[in-house]
């Protein structure tokens, strides 16, 4: 029961993006589409669950004094590993994503998970807890970009929704930078209305 209360945590309770607002950065930066965001999602949460497997794995082996610099070792070795899958067979996403990729080394989300659940736990505790967060943070920023590909052009995933009049290609305040803010806001109001609701 507790591996699945572990599990589920992420997407509900402490979504990492609509409740405990980490990882901002990259939520802000990449969510211009569906895809985009799918794709961040999808590379934090191999880097979350790999990194949180050897951090459960190694913690026995680690100084108290160096835990944290070793922690990010091993978060940048999976980081290499995504950015550089990534570039050698998804050339367009590695493109579009760009330089959010290597940032993930630094994402607050990745780390934090380390040192506050990894680093005391099993490796199968800490597996499940980084799915769960990881499919957490990826549901977020797909829901968020495709919120913004929908408003700012009328499509999902590339499909056009005809969702506009004849001559309206949509309102592009959602593909700029003040469009992420704006849609941001508005999916954590909902979603907190909807916790409410249900607490």
């Amino acid at each position: 029961m507790s591996q699945i209360k572990n599990f589920t945590k992420g997407f509900i309770k402490d979504n990492p993006v609509f409740v405990l607002l980490l990882g901002m950065c990259p939520v802000l930066g990449v969510t211009t589409s569906a895809m985009n965001g799918l794709g961040m999602g999808l590379a934090t949460t191999f880097v979350l669950v790999m990194s949180n497997l050897v951090v459960s794995l190694v913690k026995g082996f680690i100084p108290s004094k160096v835990r944290i610099p070793a922690f990010i070792v091993i978060i940048a070795s999976f980081v290499t590993i995504v950015d550089l899958s990534m570039a050698a067979y998804l050339v367009d996403l590695h493109a579009q994503l760009g330089l959010f990729i290597p940032l993930i080394v630094v994402n607050c989300l990745v780390l934090g998970r380390a040192e506050a659940f990894a680093s005391k736990n099993n490796a199968f505790s800490s597996i499940i807890d980084g799915l769960g967060m990881g499919l957490g943070f990826t549901f977020a920023l797909t829901l968020l970009g495709g919120t913004r590909e929908m408003l700012g052009s009328g499509k999902i995933f590339g499909f056009s929704l005809h969702a506009f009049p004849e001559g309206i290609d949509g309102m592009l305040v959602f593909v700029l930078a003040p469009g992420a803010f704006i849609a941001l806001g508005y999916l954590i109001a909902i979603i907190n209305k909807l916790s409410n609701k249900t607490a």
